[in-house]
């Protein structure tokens, strides 16, 4: 039971064109490619915000002396 071959990938293919037909599966492909494009802006506007924000964050230093269950 190794990985499957050529023929294997194209008979599976070819039953998903025919159960979802191509019109389907290009929208669900276009879905999915402004899915991507999507998250891709929303890291790269993440990415900006983030580096402002740390830049301008207070550090708070402490040491924990007892620590007891009252």
């Amino acid at each position: 039971m190794g990985s499957f071959s050529l023929w294997h990938w194209l008979i599976v293919l070819l039953i998903v064109v025919l159960i979802f037909g191509t019109k389907k599966l290009k929208n669900i492909g276009g879905d999915l490619g402004g899915a991507v494009n999507e998250f891709k802006k929303a890291m790269k506007d993440g990415q900006g915000n983030s580096s402002s924000q740390d830049s301008q964050g207070t550090t708070i230093e402490g040491e924990v002396v007892d620590k007891t269950k009252q």
